[in-house]
């Protein structure tokens, strides 16, 4: 594939948009943390917000990496890590409501998001799986 042809696309634009959804809920929800308490460990909350933005900054990484390999089975385990990914933001979701988060409205939009990304995600993996065959 075209190298940088990975900015334009939708996959890629969609993952941009839910990394920084992501990144916006994390610090909002961290906010609420009492991170500065005499204990050193971290508080849920704010353990899920860190994984929820790693994960979120991995995926665009990761769509990266696959337009820029030319080995298809490079591309497919990419893929698979994406998708992992993607159930674990949703996973961070559950974990937020769990916790008692009293914004549920903001948990409901990033499963919004999740959710564009995974249609877009889904056609942009046919695509790439067809061009194999072609």
């Amino acid at each position: 594939m075209e190298q940088n042809s990975y900015y334009s696309s939708a996959v890629y634009q969609k993952s941009i948009a839910l990394r920084d959804l992501s990144s916006a809920i994390a610090l909002y929800f961290s906010k609420d943390n009492d991170a500065f308490t005499l204990t050193k460990t971290a508080g849920l909350r704010h353990v899920i917000a860190n994984s929820l933005v790693t994960d979120a900054s991995l995926i665009s990484t990761s769509i990266q990496k696959a337009y820029e390999t030319s080995c298809f089975t490079s591309r497919i385990n990419t893929m698979k890590h994406i998708s992992i990914m993607t159930r674990n933001i949703l996973s961070y979701c559950n974990g937020l409501e769990q916790d008692g988060i009293k914004e549920k409205e903001y948990i409901y939009l990033l499963r919004r998001e999740i959710k564009l990304f995974r249609r877009s995600f889904k056609l942009w993996r046919k695509s790439l799986v067809n061009s194999k065959n072609d």
